[in-house]
C-alpha cells in the first residue's frame, strides 16, 4: 500500500508540471483563437533567462545572497517574458487576425524557431542549472501507518505547490477582476465583446503576457529538476495530450487531465509495465488522448461545437 502511495502521489506532482505547461496552450487559445506551437519554445526561453540572469546579477551586482539574486533573476526574466510576448502579438499574430488556421499554424512554427535560435544567441548553448533553494532530499511520511513510511520528494511538493497556487491565482483573475472578466467576454464571442467597448488587441496582449509568465514559472520548476537544455521544448509535447483530453478551451479541464495523465503514466509503467517490457510511461499519454479524440473530441470539459445546417 505505501508503494502504491509512493507512485500516486509522484503521479500527482508530475500532473501538476504538467497541467501548468498545457494551461499556457489554453489561456492563448481560449482568448485568440489561436493554438501556440509556440509555447514549449517561451518555456525554453524563459528557463534560459532566468537560469543565466541569476548567474549574472550577483557578478554586476555584488550581490551575495543567492536569495535576493533568484528573486531579481526572475523579475528580470519575467519583464523579458513581457517583452516577447508583446513582440510576438504585436508584430505577428496582430496582422494574421482572421486568417486561416494553416497560416497560424505555421506563424507560431516560425516564432518557435525564433525563439530557440534567441535564446541560444543572448544566452548561450550549453546545458545551465537553475538553484531557486528547493530542497533534494527525500522526506518519508506516515510512518505510524505503513512500515518504513511513504517516500515523498521534497522537492516534488515544493513544485506542485508552486503550479497550485499559480493555478488558484489564474482563477481568481479570471472569476474576480474586471479584466479577467473581459477576456472570458472575449474567448465567448469575439464580436460581442468588441460591440460593448472591450479592446480585442489590449486583451491579446494581457493575454500573451500572462501566458509568458506561466512558461516562466514552468520552465523554472522544469530547469530547476531536469537542467536548462534544449530539450525543454519537449516538455511542451508532453503537455499537448493534457490539453486535448481537459478540452481546448477550459482551464479546469488542463488541471483535471494533468492530474489524470501524471497518475496514469506513473501506475501504468510501475504495474503493467513489467508484463509488456516497460516504456508504457513514454505512449500512455497520447493513446489516452487518442481514444478521447475518437469518442469525445472536445475533451473531458471542453466546448461542443453544433453546426446547424
Amino acid at each position: 500500500m505505501a508503494f502504491f502511495l509512493e507512485t500516486l502521489i509522484g503521479g500527482l506532482m508530475a500532473g501538476m508540471l504538467y497541467s501548468l505547461v498545457a494551461l499556457g496552450f489554453v489561456l492563448i487559445y481560449k482568448a485568440s483563437g489561436v493554438f501556440n506551437f509556440a509555447q514549449g519554445a517561451m518555456v525554453l526561453f524563459a528557463a534560459l533567462a532566468m537560469a543565466r540572469l541569476s548567474e549574472w546579477i550577483p557578478q554586476w551586482t555584488g550581490i551575495d545572497s543567492r536569495l535576493l539574486a533568484g528573486i531579481a533573476a526572475f523579475v528580470l526574466a519575467g519583464a523579458l517574458m513581457f517583452v516577447v510576448a508583446w513582440c510576438i502579438e504585436r508584430l505577428v499574430l496582430r496582422h494574421l487576425v482572421n486568417q486561416e488556421g494553416a497560416t497560424l499554424l505555421m506563424a507560431t512554427l516560425g516564432i518557435t524557431y525564433f525563439l530557440e535560435g534567441l535564446g541560444q544567441t543572448m544566452f548561450g548553448s550549453d546545458i545551465y542549472k537553475i538553484d531557486i533553494g528547493m530542497p533534494k532530499e527525500p522526506i518519508f511520511a506516515l510512518e505510524s501507518m505503513f512500515e518504513g513510511g511513504v517516500l515523498i520528494n521534497k522537492e516534488d511538493v515544493i513544485a506542485a505547490a508552486i503550479a497550485a497556487g499559480l493555478v488558484i491565482l489564474l482563477s481568481i483573475f479570471f472569476q474576480k477582476t474586471s479584466t479577467g472578466r473581459a477576456l472570458r467576454a472575449v474567448a465567448d464571442d469575439h464580436q460581442a465583446a468588441q460591440s460593448i467597448g472591450i479592446p480585442l488587441n489590449r486583451i491579446w496582449v494581457i493575454v500573451w503576457c500572462v501566458a509568458g509568465v506561466v512558461a516562466l514559472v514552468a520552465g523554472m520548476i522544469w530547469g530547476s529538476k531536469l537542467g536548462v537544455q534544449f530539450s525543454l521544448t519537449t516538455v511542451a509535447l508532453r503537455a499537448l495530450p493534457v490539453v486535448i483530453l481537459g478540452g481546448l478551451t477550459s482551464v479546469p479541464g488542463a488541471i483535471i487531465g494533468g492530474l489524470i495523465i501524471g497518475v496514469g503514466e506513473k501506475l501504468s509503467e510501475v504495474y503493467l509495465g513489467p508484463f509488456v517490457g516497460g516504456g508504457i510511461e513514454i505512449w500512455f499519454a497520447y493513446v489516452l488522448a487518442l481514444v478521447f479524440l475518437l469518442f469525445r473530441p472536445q475533451g473531458l470539459f471542453g466546448e461542443k461545437i453544433i453546426d446547424r445546417v
